[in-house]
């Protein structure tokens, strides 16, 4: 790793807020290349330093595209009226505001350039905490021009500082494609309701942007039996 020494905190500390976005996005499923998700501090910074020190977050937007195992999840099942489905993802637009008080007025500009650049979904990444409002207007995440389709998610710095997925006691997390989904419940004959469940709210399921409905694999690790795998129903 690169000498921190030189760099000033503020572009220290985004530095690794950016590289938990990019790790995130590849988690998901997005086409990351791994190098992105490794940048060093020093190109980093050659990328986005002011001439005080610190980063223009301006530099640091960024569109992602689901990789075609990503559209496979998200696509459902073809049905007799529905004989092609369209999946249900695409292009992601991540973006930095450098607003120390983002709100209403900065959420509604950003929905525009999602709508306005077709963008499925969005991540904005604030300073703070946004404001109520914003956060209401968030639950339909409609622009003026147009709707984000896949919805917007916000996550402040301060929560993306560390990637919660590498910490030792957090199991690793799949998401199951629908007709994993049907085939599980068809081998318990259950229904989804009787899976145990994860909300969306949880930090790995916002992490992974989980969705109201669909399945987990959770694989853990056991002295006993090695390793075990459980599900779980996002509601």
């Amino acid at each position: 790793m690169d000498s921190q020494a030189q760099y000033t905190p503020g572009m220290v500390r985004m530095w690794r807020i950016y590289r938990t976005t990019k790790q995130m996005c590849r988690d998901r499923g997005y086409d990351i290349p791994v190098e992105d998700t490794e940048i060093s501090l020093e190109e980093f910074a050659h990328r986005c330093r002011r001439e005080d020190g610190e980063p223009e977050r301006s530099q640091l937007h960024y569109s992602a595209t689901p990789t075609q195992e990503m559209i496979h999840k998200y696509t459902p099942p073809a049905t007799a009226k529905f004989p092609n489905p369209e999946p249900q993802i695409g292009s992601l637009w991540v973006e930095f505001n450098a607003d120390e008080n983002a709100g209403l007025k900065q959420l509604r500009e950003y929905m525009v350039h999602l709508a306005q650049n077709n963008h499925y979904s969005g991540i904005l990444v604030t300073i703070k905490p946004m404001t109520g409002m914003a956060i209401r207007m968030l639950r339909n995440a409609t622009g003026v021009d147009g709707q984000v389709l896949g919805g917007v998610e916000v996550f402040v710095e301060q929560d993306l500082l560390v990637n919660i997925t590498k910490h030792e006691l957090v199991p690793r997390h799949i998401l199951l494609s629908h007709e994993e989904k049907k085939q599980l419940l068809e081998r318990y004959r259950l229904k989804e309701t009787q899976l145990p469940r994860i909300q969306v709210t949880d930090p790995v399921a916002k992490y992974l942007g989980l969705r109201r409905g669909q399945v987990v694999k959770i694989i853990r690790m056991s002295e006993t039996a090695g390793r075990y795998a459980s599900y779980r129903w996002a509601i």
